[in-house]
């Protein structure tokens, strides 16, 4: 006669937490940072003083450096270190410009390189500083396969993954309801393209 066996196992041995996810080795600029740090403060922004990190992105290919809100973070392309040491500390000001002009407005919203911005860069020593840099970052060039119209005015998006949500066209959104999407202006996929 045949002899069952009966186990009783845990539910914990069965769904086992995931293991903690591999944190990415933080590439934090100390000494840029306590610029950084230094420089709110003297603007009399101590929040930011306090939060204020500046890291070198790797992945990064052609923007000189972004800044992060509400982390108060700054990344920097690590190419601006064979750069001159002016077009560096150019780039960092701007970047720290634009964290300046964040936490002087608070919850408002304002324009990236609008008039906050503006004063915020005179602020930092970088009167008159335009919103794109001209360094020789070479640009990766990728194939735009996925074409999309607007069924309103006909201007022709571009990209070069698909778009996966309903998206529609923000000219016409903007000009002709409020910068709010409506589904007449729903960007269509051509055909042709694909």
């Amino acid at each position: 006669m045949p002899q069952l066996e009966f186990r009783w196992t845990s539910w914990l041995r069965i769904f086992k937490a995931p293991p903690p996810p591999e944190t990415k080795p933080v590439r934090e600029d100390g000494g840029l940072t306590a610029w950084c740090a230094e420089a709110s403060a003297n603007l009399f922004l101590p929040e930011l003083a306090r939060k204020v990190r500046v890291t070198w992105n790797p992945r990064m290919q052609t923007t000189a450096g972004r800044a992060w809100w509400p982390d108060r973070s700054i990344e920097l392309n690590p190419k601006l270190r064979q750069c001159e040491p002016d077009e560096l500390w150019r780039t960092l000001k701007h970047e720290l410009a634009h964290l300046v002009a964040y936490e002087r407005c608070g919850r408002r919203h304002i324009d990236p390189h609008g008039i906050e911005w503006q004063a915020a860069c005179a602020d930092l020593g970088i009167p008159g500083e335009q919103p794109f840099h001209t360094l020789p970052f070479k640009r990766r060039r990728m194939k735009r396969n996925h074409a999309y119209t607007c069924p309103n005015c006909f201007a022709t998006i571009r990209r070069v993954k698909p778009i996966q949500r309903t998206v529609a066209c923000y000219d016409c959104c903007r000009k002709f309801n409020h910068g709010h999407y409506h589904d007449r202006f729903r960007l269509i996929k051509n055909k042709s393209m694909n």
